[in-house]
């Protein structure tokens, strides 16, 4: 079983930001894969089904950016899903848009989402896929809450085929297969 997360805050104000890229990838891999996303549990909204023969959770958190590893950390221990078997699809402001890296394990890295995770898990080592949002101009905080430009949106959705493929692969072949076919995507 893998528990696949994409991190981003509730409601209808955040729904095109930069931070919300993880629900958005959520959204496309639930009409690919065609699980509802509607069960409401473990402090967020998630769904059940199939993603290359394997049984696979997607959960997006409610709990706001921020607090994301307590509904991480309690749907992780009800299904007791190991921490190689949970993927997170998150925001990285150090990635240009359209690149994504995919890793192992790792730090935080600044990303309080990430830090929040790795605290109700005890451990960083989870498979993780950073989604590039791009370098602010100024401010982080409104740079990671604005929007994305037409130019960019339109390389953000070239990429999230990169990052359903992505999926799969560690799914299926394993995470070093996944980095090696695609931590050099770029659009």
């Amino acid at each position: 079983m893998f528990l696949i997360v994409g991190l981003g805050n509730p409601g209808e104000q955040y729904e095109e930001t930069r931070h919300n890229v993880g629900f958005k990838v959520l959204d496309l891999m639930a009409k690919e894969y065609k699980i509802s996303i509607s069960r409401i549990k473990f402090k967020g909204v998630y769904g059940e089904g199939n993603i290359v023969g394997e049984k696979a959770i997607l959960l997006k958190p409610q709990t706001y950016m921020n607090l994301s590893g307590e509904s991480v950390g309690e749907i992780a221990r009800f299904y007791k899903v190991p921490k190689e078997n949970i993927i997170v699809i998150y925001d990285d402001m150090s990635l240009e848009v359209g690149r994504i890296r995919i890793r192992s394990k790792g730090s935080a890295g600044g990303h309080n989402g990430i830090r929040s995770i790795i605290a109700h898990l005890s451990s960083d080592e989870f498979p993780r896929i950073k989604v590039g949002v791009g370098q602010p101009k100024a401010d982080w905080v409104s740079h990671v809450l604005g929007r994305f430009d037409a130019a960019e949106e339109e390389k953000l959705n070239k990429s999230f085929g990169a990052v359903l493929s992505s999926v799969e692969a560690i799914i299926g072949r394993g995470i070093d297969d996944a980095m090696n076919r695609y931590n050099s995507f770029k659009v």
